[in-house]
């Protein structure tokens, strides 16, 4: 008994001692029950809105209050005509337009009703609908409360706009969003695993060793995964557009272009993981928990960025396919041109450079 007793404490001394061990027993529970609670929710909290007033009258100011002051929104800006509505769900901030007809009040007292226009941005067609009914019930409740309980039998009926996606296809959100998690996983895991391969097959001190200098190596590991993983988004994108009808309304060359560059970067961090990795066994496990949960939950992919906590706002900054999620929503469903989306350009080109450029130096530690 004695016996069995000190090899159950040897066993619990060696998990202890792991700190990998100990990651991912108690690590990734907290972790995972944390993400989890506060991102999986149906209730909408900060989403950005505009609003255009052609009536400026007291009613149309009181309405306006009173959705501002829900709680669920925020008044992001005001506009001043029909053109500045696109333009204003082009840059991607304003989920939501609210749009008061010419002489609001006196229509309400002449006629008994007015007219109000709710235009969502529907490329996410979860959030528009939400969002589209959190309106309508913020409306009802003012005529219900104000209007009706002043003795006034007037009538306040939403007409609601889908723009980009009238129909409210789910295929518009998970597209881009899938398109994202496989061209990730393809081409980070993939790599980081066979390079991590190599190294547990010894074939990677061949390498070091040889006359070939790091970045030859690197490029060379590379550009296998980086064609395998264009065919895929080129598969997607032809799957998407023949099959369940997802328009492409930009330049599809531009398209390909930004998909290349999210592919290289995904690359280079996949050679980044693979430095750190002594085995394939780490080299997945580090891909899986930096990369698949952050990239289906933090990306804006499923669950809207706005409506988690800012801890977990700041860390979707730092999500590659947040950024190439935005590009190929506004790029296929809005038409955008690199005017838009030039600021997630940039970023993605950024965080290419610094992964390919850790990696390199990573190997020239190891050549030396």
């Amino acid at each position: 008994m004695n016996r069995f007793i000190g090899f159950v404490k040897k066993e619990f001394h060696h998990i202890f001692r792991d700190s990998r061990t100990m990651l991912i027993l108690f690590g990734m529970p907290i972790a995972q029950i944390l993400i989890f609670g506060y991102v999986v929710s149906n209730e909408i909290t900060d989403v950005r809105i505009g609003i255009y007033d052609k009536s400026k009258d007291h009613v149309t100011q009181e309405i306006t209050n009173k959705i501002i002051s829900s709680g669920f929104f925020i008044l992001h800006e005001n506009l001043n005509s029909d053109e500045e509505i696109e333009a204003a769900f082009k840059r991607g901030i304003v989920r939501e337009v609210v749009v008061f007809e010419p002489n609001f009040a006196k229509n309400l007292e002449r006629d008994g009703s007015a007219a109000i226009q709710i235009i969502a941005d529907a490329s996410d067609a979860n959030t528009a609908n939400m969002v589209s009914n959190y309106t309508q019930a913020i409306i009802n409740s003012y005529v219900k409360t104000e209007l009706m309980a002043q003795g006034m039998p007037y009538q306040i009926i939403p007409e609601i706009r889908m723009l980009y996606n009238d129909e409210l296809k789910g295929v518009y959100m998970f597209v881009p969003g899938t398109m994202a998690l496989i061209l990730m996983l393809v081409s980070a895991m993939m790599t980081s695993i066979s390079i991590a391969r190599e190294k547990e097959l010894g074939t990677m001190e061949i390498l070091l060793v040889s006359p070939l200098k790091p970045l030859p190596i690197v490029i060379g590991k590379v550009i296998p995964y980086m064609v395998l993983s264009f065919v895929n988004a080129v598969v997607i994108i032809a799957l998407s557009y023949f099959v369940f009808g997802m328009p492409i309304q930009g330049n599809l060359v531009f398209l390909m272009l930004e998909t290349l560059l999210f592919i290289f970067m995904a690359l280079s961090l996949g050679i980044l993981i693979s430095t750190v990795s002594n085995s394939q066994m780490v080299a997945m496990f580090i891909s899986m928990f930096a990369l698949l949960l952050p990239t289906m939950l933090l990306s804006g992919f499923i669950f809207p960025v706005e409506n988690m906590p800012k801890v977990l706002q700041w860390l979707s900054s730092i999500m590659p396919a947040k950024y190439f999620i935005t590009i190929v929503k506004n790029i296929m469903i809005k038409g955008s041109g690199i005017g838009i989306i030039w600021k997630e350009t940039l970023i993605l080109a950024g965080m290419t450079m610094f992964f390919l450029v850790m990696s390199i130096k990573k190997f020239k530690v190891r050549l030396e």
